[in-house]
């Protein structure tokens, strides 16, 4: 039986703890910035697909911006389900901007397409 290095153990253990705290910060709010701002544009793609619904986003300016939604039960709650938008569709998006000035990254807590709107995140709108 072969049983790993002390050296390869831990570096397995440290390679785990860190991908642990990127998806964590990532799933979480620390990433963004605390004041809301608003972003309209274009649809470009919709997914669905876990760990969470996204939408890729042309700003006017041609700027390509990702909006990460809730998980899929909470995008979901919010009444947005898969047909609620389709490619093309003009959307306006309320969230939190990546702490990144380089990142075209959003986390959105409400999205209004086509005048319906879908609050993803209800007890954050409006706050910081």
């Amino acid at each position: 039986m072969v049983f790993p290095t002390r050296h390869a153990l831990l570096a397995g253990v440290m390679l785990a703890g860190a991908l642990t705290t990127t998806a964590l910060a990532h799933h979480g709010w620390s990433w963004a910035e605390g004041e809301q701002t608003e972003l309209r544009g274009t649809i470009r793609a919709i997914s669905m697909a876990p760990p969470h619904p996204s939408l890729e986003v042309a700003a006017a300016d041609g700027e390509r911006w990702q909006v990460d939604l809730g998980n899929p039960r909470q995008t979901e709650r919010s009444g947005f389900v898969e047909g609620s938008a389709t490619v093309g569709d003009v959307i306006v998006v309320l969230g939190n901007r990546s702490l990144d000035p380089n990142e075209k990254l959003m986390k959105a807590v409400r999205i209004t397409v086509a005048g319906k709107v879908f609050d993803i995140y209800p007890e954050r709108i409006g706050t910081n």
